[in-house]
C-alpha cells in the first residue's frame, strides 16, 4: 500500500471515529440503549486510524 493511501485511510478512521463516539456520547445522554455500542465503535474506529497512523511512519521513503 502507498504511504498517501494509508494517510488518507488513517485519517478518514480517526475523524469519523470521533464523530461516531461523539455521536454515541449524546445518544447515550437521550436514554438511548445502544449508544455504549456506538461509543465503542468509534472509539476502536478512531483507535484503528491511530494504529494506521503508526503503521505508515514505519513505512520506508520511496521517490514515487
Amino acid at each position: 500500500m502507498q504511504r498517501k493511501a494509508v494517510e488518507k485511510l488513517a485519517w478518514l478512521l480517526v475523524y469519523s471515529g470521533l464523530l461516531l463516539a461523539t455521536l454515541g456520547w449524546f445518544l447515550q445522554d437521550t436514554g438511548a440503549a445502544w449508544g455504549h455500542a456506538v461509543v465503542i465503535a468509534g472509539l476502536a474506529d478512531a483507535a484503528a486510524g491511530g494504529v494506521l497512523i503508526w503503521w505508515r511512519s514505519r513505512m520506508k521513503e520511496t521517490d514515487t
